[in-house]
């Protein structure tokens, strides 16, 4: 029967091996192996207090980052100026500094707040990089389209966006509303994929009463190359003295209205090709998911 005492002089005995080992350069794995213990608890108890060798620690890509804003600020250097030096946010400036002393205070107030709001300017144009790197990415990702991708999106986008027959109200008829150029685009090139012709096609601009409209007219039209005569009279949205207006400034051009003429077919078509879509991606998930 092992005793309290022998099971303590056993540990001890595998800590002087465990350390010596640990101080020779070796990994908790190599120690867990050379000495055979496979319980990670009493793993970790055994080295304790011994710190791992350099090489087992993963290289940080911030370490640099790190060292010379520890460097700065050794040197008397603010948050705000180590900011504007390094670009990075105050937060990990405060992480990686936060041990030393604090440099004594040479300015003004005034001239405080005109660093900080360098060192923001410097934190907004990082962050405008950043956002156009990725989206110029993802753009450049997408590539050539095949006709029968196009024709998917072009679903997708009809039945997020366009009028819906109902069991009480029958609308078989192709109506696109939006405000967004390349969605009006997108649809448009839809359409020509499915050969339809652009005498069918009709415009109609919905449009605040206050804004520019004739602006917004000369604007959609050029945007979808159509003469003004292919557009129908524009609606003008009445303008509610209790609410405040957002879409408001020299951007705003409302909404086009885009209706296909003789379009029954064409709506049945959407609509049960996006049912299909539903369908084989209802399918496709659970396929994944086995």
């Amino acid at each position: 029967m092992t005793t309290t005492t022998g099971r303590y002089a056993d540990f001890e005995k595998l800590r002087t091996q465990a350390v010596a080992l640990r101080r020779e350069g070796l990994s908790l794995r190599q120690i867990r192996d050379r000495l055979g213990i496979h319980n990670n608890d009493i793993l970790h108890r055994l080295v304790k207090g011994e710190p791992p060798p350099d090489w087992t620690k993963r290289p940080r890509a911030k370490d640099e980052l790190r060292a010379k804003a520890r460097e700065l600020r050794l040197q008397g250097l603010t948050y705000d100026q180590i900011q504007v030096e390094l670009g990075c946010s105050k937060s990990s400036i405060s992480l990686w500094v936060r041990d030393l002393p604090k440099p004594e205070r040479k300015r003004t107030p005034e001239e405080a707040s005109a660093i900080a709001r360098r060192g923001w300017e410097v934190t907004l144009q990082r962050r405008d990089e950043e956002r156009r790197r990725t989206k110029q990415s993802a753009k450049d990702a997408i590539g050539r389209m095949t006709d029968r991708e196009l024709f998917l999106t072009g679903v997708a986008l009809y039945w997020a966006e366009g009028t819906k027959d109902k069991p009480y109200a029958r609308r078989e008829i192709v109506t696109f509303v939006n405000s967004d150029p390349g969605v009006i685009l997108v649809f448009l090139a839809w359409l020509a994929l499915l050969g339809v012709e652009r005498e069918r096609i009709g415009y109609r601009v919905m449009i605040h009463e206050t804004a520019d409209v004739t602006g917004a007219e000369s604007h959609w039209a050029e945007i979808v190359g159509a003469d003004r005569s292919a557009f129908g009279k524009t609606t003008l949205k009445r303008h509610n003295p209790r609410t405040t207006r957002k879409n408001v400034g020299d951007g705003y051009r409302g909404c086009l209205v885009i209706k296909v003429r003789q379009s029954a077919d064409l709506y049945r078509r959407i609509e049960g090709s996006w049912y299909g879509i539903v369908g084989a991606a209802s399918t496709s998930g659970s396929r994944n998911r086995t």
